[in-house]
């Protein structure tokens, strides 16, 4: 399959529409300012890459691998971003993906685990078994997110937004929670993992 992107090690200001690259390899090229539009890349190898300021839109991002690869300014939107280990990513002096964003996507069965993703956006999602464990997560957000099965231990959640996320299972002992915000009914799941009883009677207490 002829790879579109041989032409060139450096792209800048670029949009790319339905490019059908699954299971090749992208080595060390360098995406400024670019946009891909339902683009497929299942399987595809971003070796040391550079994404700066680009954005994903309807894209097929499924199994990825991103070895020492970087991004920075990122944005995916209505993509698939399934089972990818970002762990494998290329680190910066202020930690990995910053300003990363996900709206509208599917994240399932990814990882994120030991990374510095303060201000991680990921806005009605679908993030199901996805492991943030001893992940930097200050100032994230999660609104209206599904976070089924996905993993929080020893997580830094301070400042967080989970307004209208759901289905997550945070215990508040073994994660960092300071200041930050939940939205009910969904936020009682916090104390289920407390060592306390609750009284589920609406009757007041003397009556």
């Amino acid at each position: 399959m002829t790879n579109l992107f041989d032409s060139s090690d450096e792209f800048t200001g670029e949009t790319f529409k339905n490019l059908a690259l699954d299971a090749i390899t992208v080595e060390e090229k360098e995406f400024v300012g670019c946009r891909f539009v339902g683009c497929t890349f299942q399987e595809t190898i971003f070796r040391r890459c550079r994404f700066v300021d680009c954005e994903f839109r309807a894209c097929d991002l499924r199994m990825i691998n991103v070895a020492d690869s970087s991004f920075r300014d990122v944005r995916f939107e209505e993509s698939q971003v399934i089972a990818i280990d970002w762990t494998r990513a290329a680190w910066g002096k202020a930690g990995l993906l910053n300003k990363i964003g996900f709206v509208r996507c599917v994240l399932n069965y990814s990882t994120f685990v030991g990374l510095s993703l303060p201000e991680l956006t990921l806005i009605e999602s679908v993030a199901r078994d996805v492991d943030f464990s001893e992940t930097d997560l200050s100032g994230a957000k999660f609104a209206k997110t599904d976070l089924e099965r996905s993993r929080f231990w020893n997580t830094n959640l301070t400042g967080a937004d989970f307004s209208g996320a759901f289905n997550y299972s945070i215990d508040p002992a073994n994660n960092t929670i300071k200041q930050a915000r939940f939205s009910l009914p969904e936020a009682m799941a916090l104390l289920y993992n407390l060592d306390i009883d609750l009284d589920d009677s609406s009757e007041p207490a003397g009556g």
